[in-house]
């Protein structure tokens, strides 16, 4: 028997569920609602867009063959209705009906339903300030905007721009502004780093310090008080001062847009997320929600989590759309992950980081680790730095994070790990996970394994560590730390830091370090270099048999220090 099936939102979610279910039942008969006229688009493109990555902005509505998916499309190719610049008012349970309205001349209507499909997305947050309404302020949380912005930059409207926040969109759209147009721009974030929550500090200041390469102004611990100008915005005032201003982008963060679904008495969280089971049905079994309006259990934490992404609303939309047609899909959760791209580095991350372990209550430790993403004898490579965040008591894999090019590197090990976070590993999982070889494309011991072999080290008492921070702030406090820096590398890399540093650092290489330990100092604590944090671990270990154990070994080695941006 055929169904009606209304879905509300057609931007991600609801465009997947829709066409997910038609396949299944292609005699039921679909509406799609949305209140902008542009649908069915890659969100997640609009900075490229904004850059010029992307060329038009139908590019982010076109289908691999080029296809543009708007209301025709949806209606020819896929046969489901589509209703452009109409907004959902309510929805009555009892009768199965709702009201909708076209924004353009107010004229209502009332669609019945079977089932109904909520994908009412998020809404971006604005900060409640004086000036958040002048012209010139944008959040980037749809098409229109991202149209809106590209048309100033395009009239050269902007020569300095001002981005809030240090997030995800908040950085892709400085790297927007900085790169391609020139734009003198500046990002101010109030927490004490970028990307706060998502990764460790130590890997978002090297993330800083290539912002800053690239001209981006960074400004953080700075909260935004108000924006100044008579029409158009021309100052963003602080309470650390004042910044000239023709463009601003608040990137602060989104909240589920739930409120139709809480004005119809469907259960919603404290957070404001509509709550969902695992077949992603609401509290009326014949409504299902998905996407950035509803809650999914963090696989980690087992407590709910809220995770926009447009990756996991697409599965979502698959799973609703199956359910809809009598399935019993499910969808278990998430463990959360991220990538961005920031110029030529990739950042990425999946499970907590260390801050957000501890806060759920493990004891967690992390450790770092760099080295080569290919083969040391290939000529093409790069170094990449990777974390992995652990509990101490039973060694679970709570996160893992990574920073490197842009190329494949990353990615793929960020990934690797992150697949397999929700069956629980231990390190031990991680030290022999079977990862692809070949010398193009990875080491032989490739920095996966060698992250779960550093965490047993660790864990065992083995390797004692010294933070890239942490050696800055020994460094700067030298004069009144007494501390040693023993140098493992050879003369030729150690040379320069220990001539110029002679009270201070100290050259003897790890292979010479057993015929020199009369050299070593036996009364001070000695902070152990090289290049990646191996050879200062085994010189750890050296030192150990002879009875010097008041030693820390500099993690992921001055490669870590040099991308870190400390200048010795």
């Amino acid at each position: 028997m055929s169904q009606r099936i209304v879905v509300i939102g057609a931007v991600a979610l609801g465009p997947k569920a829709a066409c997910r279910f038609k396949r299944l039942e292609p005699d039921s008969k679909v509406t799609m609602v949305d209140q902008s006229e542009f649908i069915s688009y890659g969100g997640c493109g609009i900075p490229y867009f904004v850059s010029g990555d992307v060329n038009d902005a139908s590019q982010l509505q076109s289908t691999s063959f080029h296809m543009v998916r708007d209301a025709e499309f949806f209606h020819s190719v896929k046969d489901i209705d589509v209703l452009i610049n109409t907004r959902a008012l309510s929805i009555d349970r009892n009768n199965k009906t709702v009201t909708v309205q076209n924004v353009l001349d107010r004229q209502e209507e009332t669609l019945p339903y079977d089932q109904l499909v909520l994908g009412t997305g998020s809404r971006p947050k604005r900060l409640p300030i004086p000036g958040a309404d002048l012209k010139g302020v944008f959040t980037v949380s749809n098409l229109n905007e991202a149209m809106a912005i590209k048309q100033g930059l395009s009239k050269g409207e902007v020569e300095k721009a001002v981005v809030i926040g240090a997030g995800a969109i908040g950085l892709e759209m400085a790297e927007a502004f900085a790169d391609l147009w020139g734009i003198e721009t500046t990002v101010l974030e109030v927490a004490d780093q970028i990307l706060p929550g998502i990764v460790s500090p130590n890997m978002a200041h090297m993330a800083q310090c290539h912002l800053e390469e690239n001209e981006v102004t960074v400004r953080l611990s700075e909260m935004v008080q108000e924006l100044q100008g008579t029409d158009r915005v021309k100052k963003v005032v602080t309470d650390k001062g004042t910044i000239d201003a023709d463009m601003v982008i608040m990137a602060v963060g989104v909240s589920p847009n739930s409120d139709l679904a809480k004005a119809a008495g469907l259960e919603v969280s404290a957070q404001g997320a509509i709550v969902v089971n695992e077949r992603m049905q609401t509290s009326d079994p014949h409504i299902f929600a998905g996407g950035d309006c509803v809650e999914i259990p963090n696989l980690l934490t087992e407590k709910p989590g809220y995770f926009p992404s447009g990756s996991l609303t697409n599965r979502q939309g698959r799973v609703i759309g199956t359910n809809l047609a009598g399935g019993n899909a499910r969808f278990e959760g998430a463990v959360g992950t991220f990538i961005i791209k920031v110029f030529e580095i990739s950042l990425a991350s999946a499970g907590m980081s260390l801050k957000t372990a501890k806060s759920a209550g493990w004891d967690a430790i992390s450790v770092f680790v760099s080295q080569f993403d290919r083969a040391h004898f290939y000529p093409e490579k790069g170094l990449m730095y990777m974390e992995l965040i652990v509990d101490r008591k039973t060694e679970k894999v709570l996160g893992v994070q990574g920073l490197g090019s842009t190329t494949d590197a990353v990615f793929a090990r960020v990934n690797a790990v992150a697949a397999i976070l929700k069956y629980g590993p231990v390190t031990a999982d991680i030290s022999n996970l079977e990862l692809l070889y070949a010398p193009p494309f990875s080491a032989a011991m490739d920095i996966v394994n060698a992250l779960g072999n550093t965490a047993e080290n660790v864990l065992k008492g083995k390797n004692k560590l010294i933070d890239v921070d942490q050696f800055a702030k020994w460094w700067q406090d030298r004069d009144g730390r007494d501390a040693v820096f023993l140098d493992c590398r050879g003369w030729g890399n150690a040379k320069s830091f220990a001539e110029k540093h002679p009270e201070d650092w100290k050259s003897i290489p790890q292979d010479e370090l057993k015929q020199r330990m009369d050299e070593v100092p036996k009364d001070k604590p000695l902070v152990l270099i090289c290049n990646t944090g191996v050879r200062s671990y085994e010189a750890q270990l050296n030192l150990r048999q002879e009875g010097i154990t008041d030693t820390y070994n500099l993690q992921g080695g001055m490669a870590t220090v040099k991308k870190w941006g400390l200048d010795i």
